[in-house]
């Protein structure tokens, strides 16, 4: 687990082997949220790059007797 420092101008360092593990590059945009009492940074990824995520999913479903009109 690594630890920063949060500097007067609130800002952080990620440190670099997280930045490797995660492909973080200079000037790339994160989301940030706040849940309870964590801080989490989510990388924001173009949609072209989302591009065939879903290969091989199986989208068939079935839906129950109730919900049929």
């Amino acid at each position: 687990m690594s630890t920063v420092v949060v500097s007067p101008k609130f800002q952080v360092v990620i440190p670099r082997d997280i930045r490797k593990r995660n492909n973080v590059k200079p000037g790339q945009k994160m989301q940030i949220i706040s849940f309870d009492d964590r801080i989490e940074l989510i990388p924001v990824y173009e949609m072209s790059r989302t591009r065939g995520f879903l290969k091989g999913y199986d989208s068939v479903f079935v839906r129950d007797e109730e919900d049929r009109a």
